[in-house]
């Protein structure tokens, strides 16, 4: 009796397995599944803002996000603030410049007029 149920018990681990993995040959193997991508990229056509940011929402993978993803990501942005801290260093510079030319200039009449 105590063999009877062993084998019994080996026919449905077997059973319940080929069911979950798909031991049926009439349906074939799994499909292939495209990977999932990101539904809505950074834009490439205009200066990422902080409503792009907000929205960016990146597809859970098996073991987290998709690192290319990930990566294009803060590759584009890295970029763009890169672009944009030497735009506000130019301004910066040419601010500063404009600022010593207008104080050298105020500070000349006022010598002139000691005299």
């Amino acid at each position: 009796m105590f063999l009877f149920l062993v084998i019994a018990l080996a026919v449905v681990v077997a059973a319940v397995t080929l069911a979950v993995v798909g031991g049926s040959e009439s349906d074939g193997p799994l499909p292939e599944v495209d990977p999932e991508r990101l539904q809505d990229p950074l834009p490439p056509d205009r200066p990422v803002d902080r409503a792009d940011i907000e929205a960016l929402r990146f597809p859970l993978t098996t073991r987290g996000y998709r690192m290319a993803d990930v990566d294009d990501a803060l590759t584009r942005l890295g970029a763009e603030l890169a672009e944009r801290d030497a735009r506000i260093a130019d301004l910066e510079s040419a601010l500063a410049g404009a600022q010593a030319a207008a104080h050298h200039a105020f500070q000349k009449p006022e010598q002139g007029e000691q005299q």
